[in-house]
């Protein structure tokens, strides 16, 4: 009880007022982040598209789609997205001294865990709509993978 209200106004009048603008400073990057994982999903399923039609073979699609399932743990195609959270250690040194924020390679760790988490669902949910083994006409394809990956990206 005696510590309650010190705290709270503490609270209220040194952290409260700059919570918004830091939240919005820190969401910069990892925003970014995420935005590029998205595309880079978004750019390996229409790789796959083009691929398999200029050559409409199924094994071939097949290797692809295995191929996908790999990206969240492909490091040189997640890197650039993983570099974009890099730029919360400058952010987080202003704040490190502010507030006494630590184990900022924590935070930048976690964020990354996520991103790769998110790959790994979006690749996880395409593999499950659509599987090539189920593809009878290889006419609809490209446009069945189309369909699968908005509705992955949705």
């Amino acid at each position: 009880a005696t510590v309650s209200e010190p705290a709270q106004k503490c609270c209220m009048e040194n952290i409260q007022p700059f919570l918004s603008s830091v939240l919005e400073e820190l969401m910069g990057p990892v925003s970014s982040g995420f935005t590029d994982v998205r595309s880079l999903f978004d750019k390996e399923v229409n790789d796959i598209i083009q691929d398999f039609q200029k050559t409409s073979d199924m094994t071939k699609l097949k290797e692809n789609v295995d191929q996908l399932m790999n990206l969240p743990f492909n490091s040189v195609k997640m890197e650039p997205c993983y570099l974009k959270v890099n730029l919360l250690q400058e952010l987080l040194q202003d704040l490190k001294s502010r507030f006494k924020v630590y184990h900022i390679d924590f935070v930048i760790q976690r964020t990354q865990n996520f991103m790769q988490e998110l790959m790994e669902n979006a690749v996880y949910t395409f593999e499950q709509l659509f599987s090539p083994s189920h593809q009878a006409d290889s006419a609809k394809v490209a446009t069945t993978i189309e369909k699968v990956k908005l509705r992955v990206l949705k």
